[in-house]
C-alpha cells in the first residue's frame, strides 16, 4: 500500500542537534458482519423539566467538565512523571559507573535477553525465519549473471540439511596452518612463523573491551504508522530496527531500550506516560523469537511482562492500552492472514478474548479513551467498531451511508467530545458519532490523495497529514480548515502526526525522517535515514565524520558528535561501496552497476568516475600510502588504479584474475605492496598490487602485516564461525586499529565482539543486539572510541562507545 502514495525525491534540507473462550459473533458474524441496531446519539431530549437548560446546552455543560477533569488528570500524569525522571536521573549522576538502564533495577526480567551473551560459542546456527533477507550471494562456486548482480552475499541458501560435509578443525604443526570447513569445504590458514603455543583446544578469552549503544541514526516511517510519541520528560520515543529509541530533542541525548530481538513494528503509550508496551515481528531468537509485545518503564528501561509469545503470528502489527480504566487493558492485532486481534490484561499477562477480525490489512487498533470496552480497529475496506465487556468481542462495520466507502481506512482519532474520526485513501475525513458506528460529518477532499494520519490536539483543535499532498492542515474544533504547511520534498509525505510543546509538533514521514516544527513553516529535520538497503560505510581517516550510501542512490556524510548529516548528495545509481582516501579529502564510492566515483569530501563535486564491468563494486579500497585504490566486483575481478594527486588522478594498472566466484572482501597490507581477498566460494587468495598478479604460495604471505583485517576467511578470524555456520552468517569483519579487538556482524542482527586475534576455532565472544536484519559493515573510528554498524534492510546505522 505504501508503494500507492510514497514519493521518491531527492535534495537537501539543513538539520539540527477465535475466538476467546466467551466470544460470540452472533452465529456467523466472521463471514457476515451483524447488522447495527439504531440507536440515538447521546443528545438528549428537549425537556421541559430542564428549565432554562436545553438538552443541548447540558451537553456542553457535561463536555466541558469531562475536558477539565481529563486536563487535571494529564497535569497529575505529567507531574508523577517528571518526577520519575528527576530520580532517575539523580540515580544516573549519582551512579554514573554502573548500568545505564538506572537505579530501579528489579525487573523480574532483563531489558535484553541476550544483549551479553559471554558464554563461550553460545551462539549456534538458526536459520532465519524470514527467507526475503538480502542476501550478496551468487550459485556456489559460480559468477553471478547480470540478472542477479543486485543479489547480495548472505546466508542459508540450501541448508536443508547444514552438518552434511562438515568436518572438525585440523591443525598442522609441521606446515603450520589450521583448516577449517564451511558446507564441507576447507579453508586453510597460515600462522606468523613466530606463533607459538597454538592449540585447537586452547580455552580463547573474551575482550576486556565492551560496547555500549551511544546512537542509532534513523527512524521507521516507510512501512510503520502511530509510532511517533511525546513523553512528558520530554524525550520523544519512535523505533529503528529491533531498538526503541527515546530522544530528547533540546538536550541532544539518546536512551535505548534494546529488549527486542528483531523488527519493532508498533508503540503504544500507557495512560500513566511511563510504562510503554511494543510488539514486533518473528525473529530468529531461541526462547523469544516468536512474535511477542514487551511491556516496559520508560524510566529505568526495564522489562515489566513479555506477553504473546507464541499466540501471534508473523508479527504485532497493532498495539493500545485501554484509557479509561486506567490502562489495565491492551489490544494486540497480528500479522496473520486473519489478523487475529485480542485483548489482554497486560500486568497478568492472561488473554482475556481473542477473534478473527479481517481478512485484509488492520492499520491501526485503539481503544476508545471514555467509553469502556470499545475497540475502533480500521485498515483495508473497513473500520470496525468492537465491544468488549469482559469476555467477549462482538463488532459492528462502520456504516457510511451516503458517502463514498474508501478502499482504505488509514488512521483514527478521538475527538475531545468523545467522536471517532477516521482518515482514508480517498482524502476525506469522517466524523463517527460518539457510541455510533455511522457517519455523522464529512470532510470530503480534505486532502490530495490519502491520509495517513490525525492528531487530536488538547485544545481541541486537529492536525492532519497528507501522504501525497505532503501537507499538514489544522482544523479547528468545528472540523474548517484553518493553516496549512507543506513539508519538503526531500523528507517525502507524512506518515505519522505527534503534538509536542507548546504550539509546535512532530512529523514522521515516509522517507524515514523526522521533523520538529509549527504550522508557521519552520520545520527542521531532526532525524534522517536512508530509505532502501544499506550496505556502504566508510570512516573519515582525521574527522570525526562517516559516511554511508545505499539503494536509494543517497550518500550521507554524517557528524558523529552532532548526530546529523553534513551533507546529503543523490547519486545516479544505487550505492554499494565507500572508502576514504587517506588524507580524507575525496571518497571513493561503488555503484551496483559497475561504475564508480571519486567525489570531494567536502564539496560533494564529482572529482573522478570510471565503469569497470556491469555489476556491482563490492568493495572499495584505498591503499594505506593513498597512492592506489582497489575494487573488488562481483564479477570476480579486483580491479586497481594508481593513485596521484592526492586521490585527484587515476591510472588504470590492470585487474586480478583467479577467483572463480565474486568477491567479498579484500585488505591491504601495511606497506601497500599486497592484498589478500576472499570470495563468495570460500577462497582466501593473495595479490601483488603492483602487478596484478597472484602470488600462488600463501605460506610467503604469513608473516604480511595487514593494514586492515576485514577478510572473513584468515588465520585471525579462524574463531568468528559459530557451529553450523554455512560460510556466509558472517557479513563483516572490522578490527580495531590497537589490533586488540574484533568485531563482526551477522545475518541475525548481531554485533559481535572477540578478542583479537580470535585464531582459536569456535572463540568466545560478546553479542550485541540492535539491528534487526543482516549487519553489513563494522568500522572502527580511528581513536579507537566507536564503531559504525550499519543494517542491510533495517537501513539503520548504530553508533557504539568502545569502552
Amino acid at each position: 500500500m505504501d508503494g500507492d502514495f510514497s514519493l521518491t525525491v531527492d535534495g537537501s534540507l539543513p538539520y539540527e542537534n477465535g475466538i476467546g473462550s466467551g466470544l460470540d459473533e452472533k452465529k456467523d458474524s466472521a463471514s457476515t458482519p451483524e447488522q447495527p441496531v439504531e440507536e440515538e446519539f447521546l443528545h438528549p431530549h428537549h425537556d421541559d423539566d430542564l428549565g432554562e437548560f436545553g438538552g443541548l446546552d447540558l451537553h456542553d455543560r457535561v463536555a466541558k467538565l469531562e475536558k477539565q477533569v481529563k486536563q487535571q488528570q494529564d497535569e497529575i500524569t505529567c507531574l508523577r512523571t517528571a518526577l520519575a525522571d528527576v530520580v532517575r536521573r539523580l540515580a544516573c549522576v549519582e551512579n554514573n559507573k554502573y548500568s545505564p538502564r538506572g537505579f530501579l533495577n528489579n525487573s523480574p526480567l532483563p531489558s535484553k535477553p541476550s544483549m551479553n551473551d559471554v558464554s563461550p560459542r553460545s551462539r549456534s546456527h538458526r536459520v532465519p525465519s524470514t527467507p526475503d533477507t538480502k542476501r550478496r550471494t551468487a550459485s556456489f562456486g559460480s559468477s553471478s549473471s547480470s540478472s542477479n548482480k543486485m543479489k547480495k552475499w548472505g546466508s542459508h541458501e540450501g541448508l536443508g540439511s547444514p552438518q552434511i560435509g562438515s568436518k572438525e578443525p585440523q591443525y598442522n604443526v609441521e606446515e603450520g596452518y589450521v583448516r577449517i570447513y564451511l558446507r564441507g569445504r576447507p579453508v586453510t590458514s597460515y600462522m606468523p612463523t613466530d606463533y607459538e603455543g597454538y592449540s585447537l583446544t586452547a580455552k580463547g578469552e573474551l575482550p576486556s573491551e565492551k560496547l555500549k549503544l551511544e546512537w542509532v541514526y534513523g527512524y521507521r516511517g516507510r512501512d510503520c504508522r502511530g509510532n511517533l510519541h511525546l513523553l512528558p520528560t520530554g524525550e520523544i520515543v519512535y523505533f529503528m530496527a529491533a531498538v526503541v529509541v527515546l530522544y530528547n530533542v533540546d538536550e541532544g541525548h539518546q536512551r535505548h531500550y534494546t529488549g527486542h530481538n528483531d523488527d519493532v513494528k508498533s508503540i503504544a503509550v500507557h495512560p500513566d506516560k511511563v510504562t510503554i508496551a511494543t510488539g514486533q515481528v518473528a525473529g530468529h531468537d531461541k526462547d523469544e523469537g516468536k512474535p511477542h509485545v514487551r511491556i516496559w518503564d520508560s524510566v529505568t528501561l526495564n522489562t515489566l511482562h513479555v506477553i504473546g509469545l507464541g499466540n501471534f503470528d508473523r508479527a504485532v502489527c497493532c498495539v493500545g492500552f485501554s484509557k479509561n480504566d486506567g490502562g489495565s487493558r491492551l489490544v494486540a492485532v497480528d500479522d496473520s492472514n486473519e489478523h487475529v486481534l485480542s485483548v489482554w490484561d497486560w500486568a497478568k499477562e492472561k488473554r482475556l478474548a481473542f477473534t478473527k477480525s479481517s481478512q485484509d490489512p488492520v492499520l491501526a487498533a485503539e481503544f476508545h479513551p471514555t467509553l469502556s470496552g470499545q475497540i475502533i480497529t480500521c485498515g483495508k475496506g473497513h473500520i470496525l467498531f468492537w465491544a468488549f465487556d469482559g469476555s467477549k468481542l462482538v463488532k459492528k462495520s462502520g456504516i457510511y451511508e451516503k458517502y463514498d466507502k474508501p478502499k482504505f481506512v488509514l488512521c483514527i482519532g478521538f475527538a475531545t467530545n468523545g467522536d471517532v474520526i477516521s482518515g482514508d485513501s480517498n482524502g476525506n475525513i469522517y466524523v463517527w458519532g460518539k457510541g455510533g458506528n455511522k457517519v455523522t460529518y464529512a470532510v470530503t477532499g480534505a486532502h490530495e490523495g490519502p491520509i495517513f494520519s490525525l492528531s487530536v490536539l488538547s485544545d481541541g483543535s486537529m492536525l492532519s497529514g497528507g501522504g501525497k499532498d505532503r501537507k499538514v492542515i489544522s482544523w479547528d474544533s468545528s472540523y474548517q480548515a484553518t493553516v496549512q504547511l507543506e513539508l519538503p520534498e526531500v523528507t517525502g509525505p507524512v506518515r505519522t502526526l505527534c503534538q509536542g510543546k507548546d504550539d509546535k509538533f512532530y512529523v514522521g514521514t515516509t522517507r524515514n525522517a523526522i521533523l520538529h516544527g509549527d504550522m508557521n513553516g519552520d520545520l527542521t529535520a531532526i532525524v534522517q535515514a536512508h530509505t532502501d538497503e544499506l550496505w556502504g560505510l566508510a570512516v573519515h581517516p582525521n574527522q570525526g565524520f562517516f559516511m554511508t550510501c545505499a539503494y536509494d542512490k543517497q550518500v550521507i556524510l554524517w557528524d558523529m558528535e552532532q548526530h546529523r548529516p553534513r551533507w546529503i548528495k543523490t547519486m545516479e545509481d544505487p550505492c554499494q561501496s565507500a572508502c576514504f582516501h587517506p588524507n580524507g579529502s575525496v571518497v571513493a564510492i561503488g555503484m551496483s552497476t559497475g561504475r564508480w566515483v571519486v567525489l570531494d569530501a567536502e564539496s560533494q563535486d564529482l572529482v573522478y568516475v570510471h565503469t569497470d564491468g556491469n555489476e556491482q563494486h563490492d568493495i572499495i579500497r584505498y591503499s594505506p600510502d593513498g597512492n592506489s585504490i582497489a575494487i573488488a566486483s562481483h564479477d570476480n575481478y579486483i580491479y586497481v588504479y594508481s593513485v596521484n594527486e592526492d586521490g585527484r588522478k587515476y591510472s588504470k594498472v590492470g585487474k586480478c584474475s583467479g577467483h572463480s566466484s565474486f568477491v567479498t572482501h579484500i585488505d591491504w597490507s601495511a606497506d601497500s605492496e599486497f592484498l589478500q581477498s576472499n570470495s563468495g566460494d570460500y577462497e582466501l587468495l593473495f595479490w601483488n598490487a603492483k602487478t596484478c598478479k597472484q602470488v600462488t604460495s600463501a605460506t610467503t604471505m604469513r608473516d604480511t602485516e595487514w593494514a586492515t583485517f576485514t577478510c572473513v576467511l584468515g588465520f585471525p578470524v579462524v574463531g568468528i564461525w559459530a557451529e553450523g555456520s554455512d560460510g556466509t552468517d558472517v557479513n563483516t569483519v572490522g578490527r580495531s586499529n590497537n589490533s586488540k579487538v574484533l568485531a563482526t556482524g551477522d545475518d541475525f542482527g548481531k554485533v559481535n565482539l572477540f578478542k583479537y586475534p580470535a585464531s582459536v576455532p569456535k572463540a568466545p565472544c560478546i553479542a550485541y543486539s540492535g539491528h534487526s536484519s543482516h549487519v553489513t559493515s563494522v568500522i572502527f573510528t580511528p581513536d579507537d572510541g566507536q564503531l559504525i554498524t550499519t543494517g542491510g534492510r533495517d537501513m539503520s546505522c548504530m553508533q557504539w562507545k568502545l569502552q
